[in-house]
């Protein structure tokens, strides 16, 4: 019996410590019931032959992945890189021209300007690419390993075998009801374009005029260090929204849960950016001087007027996001059952 001995040694090195044992006994028993009354070594070997290599045994009593990714996930994993790392490639870029282009630059600087343009840019290309790969990677290894994400689907087995009766448990998806990849894009696109001129906002957001020498920045229209104060809120609802595209990416259809996902996200933006947007030093004393002086406006009226405005705006649009989620949930939301007939 030396070789069930090793065998099963093989596989008690593999196995998960707390069922170790009833494991062990269960295919131990096995073993014994394949085994003829008095078993012949080659009798043995004929047994172990079948029930294979001791390693995919043991792996398939593990209850955790023996994968990074795994099939179910990887090529979500796959378009969610293809789509997030030119995104953020780009707006990286575009942040570094703007931090060396904009203001006014002397003719004998260009050639310094593009070069250290080219020589930063090169790098910001690897930080980033090196950044979403890494950060996707862990997303998605914790996911796999939770397996969230899957509505009203049971976690199978390894050892469980699919067969077509599985299919009454999955409901039809209207076509109206649908996600396309390009709204996951767009939504990804957006919430990069925003963040990064939300961090930025001092050297992007502002008052520029044409002195004769291209473009100049005369004074930006919001207090940076008042923005960077409410970072922690903003950076929940950055990842709310990235969450929110990864959710839509995964279900590609209007569920409740997407829903009710989408309400709370925007119900959370709504509460943030309101109290970002009502700061009363939010906006730079120069800009509002600027403008006041320009158009002969009352700066303290001026400023209140905009505060109002531009959270009134947003109100609607993060409403009417709202009524749109739930008018697109409700697209055929009597989920039609798959009744099959199997001709014989």
């Amino acid at each position: 019996m030396k070789w069930i001995d090793v065998y099963l040694q093989e596989v008690e090195r593999r196995l998960p410590e707390k069922n170790r044992e009833d494991i062990l006994l269960e295919i131990r028993s096995t073993i014994e019931d394949m085994l003829p009354e008095n078993p012949s070594e080659e009798d043995v070997k004929g047994v172990l032959q079948e029930l294979g290599d001791p390693v995919k045994l043991a792996h398939g009593y593990s209850e955790k992945p023996m994968h990074l990714i795994g099939p179910r996930y990887y090529d979500t994993y796959i378009s969610l890189i293809k789509m997030i790392l030119p995104i953020a490639i780009t707006i990286s870029l575009i942040t570094l021209v703007a931090e060396n282009i904009l203001g006014t630059v002397e003719e004998g600087n260009v050639i310094t300007m593009i070069l250290a343009i080219v020589g930063e840019g090169v790098w910001r290309v690897i930080s980033v690419g090196m950044q979403v790969f890494f950060w996707i990677t862990i997303i998605f290894a914790l996911i796999e390993r939770v397996d969230i994400g899957i509505e009203d689907e049971e976690r199978r087995s390894p050892r469980k075998i699919w067969t077509p009766a599985d299919l009454k448990k999955v409901a039809r998806a209207p076509r109206r009801r649908s996600i396309s990849q390009w709204e996951v894009y767009g939504a990804f696109l957006w919430t990069a374009i925003w963040g990064t001129v939300y961090f930025h906002a001092d050297q992007l957001l502002g008052i520029y005029e044409n002195q004769g020498e291209g473009l100049t920045f005369i004074t930006p229209a919001l207090n940076q260090d008042v923005l960077l104060s409410y970072w922690p809120g903003v950076v929940l609802v950055i990842g709310l929204e990235v969450a929110l595209a990864h959710y839509k990416l995964l279900k590609r259809e209007w569920s409740k849960g997407i829903m009710w996902f989408n309400t709370i996200q925007e119900g959370v933006s709504i509460g943030i950016f309101v109290w970002v947007i009502t700061d009363e030093k939010l906006f730079a004393s120069s800009f509002i001087n600027y403008i006041s002086d320009l158009f002969q406006w009352n700066s303290a009226q001026f400023e209140s007027g905009l505060t109002w405005r531009i959270a009134a705006i947003f109100v609607i649009f993060a409403v009417w996001n709202i009524i749109d989620g739930f008018i697109k949930y409700k697209r055929g939301v009597k989920k039609t059952k798959l009744n099959h007939e199997f001709v014989k």
